[in-house]
């Protein structure tokens, strides 16, 4: 068996096959079939320039895609995670508040930078805070935003003045 697929499959076969996964990737959306397609493509090349008996070349090809596959996980895995949604926000992003927000009831953040699309957010807080306070994200739940104060001395001033 070995030898019939040996002079039946050709380095085009191995090309038109990382061609067709790669075509079939675009409707799974996972990189497993570009992964395999990726590596289908340099077995078929080294299969031109190098007479390739099939079990060479089929190993060539498991080989590549487990060693594609592991360098594309460790890339993804070493990716920052502090960062996310559509804008490459943080839980950093600072602002300034529009209305006094109490334990008990929402207010409104203008961000220095737009968070996903808007630089204005309903948010809350663990303790109440004054308008105009300097805030930062320190938690996302859907549509809502934790905040807490930046220690700043503007704000410092203004926590000092609030006790007295």
């Amino acid at each position: 068996m070995s030898e019939i697929l040996t002079h039946t499959v050709e380095w085009w076969h191995w090309i038109a096959f990382g061609v067709i996964l790669g075509i079939a990737e675009t409707m799974t959306g996972t990189f497993v079939l570009l992964i395999l397609g990726g590596s289908a493509i340099p077995v078929g090349i080294v299969a031109l320039l190098y007479p390739l008996s099939f079990a060479a070349q089929l190993l060539m090809w498991i080989v590549l895609s487990l060693v594609t596959t592991a360098v594309w996980l460790r890339w993804f895995r070493t990716q920052p995670t502090e960062r996310s949604g559509q804008a490459d926000f943080g839980t950093d992003t600072v602002g300034t508040l529009l209305q006094d927000i109490d334990t008990q009831h929402r207010g409104k953040v203008r961000f220095d930078a737009p968070v996903l699309g808007n630089s204005v957010w309903h948010a809350r807080a663990d303790r109440p805070l004054r308008k105009g306070t300097r805030v930062k994200i320190v938690k996302i739940n859907g549509q809502l935003l934790t905040v807490a104060p930046v220690a700043t001395e503007t704000n410092r001033t203004s926590l000092k003045t609030t006790k007295e």
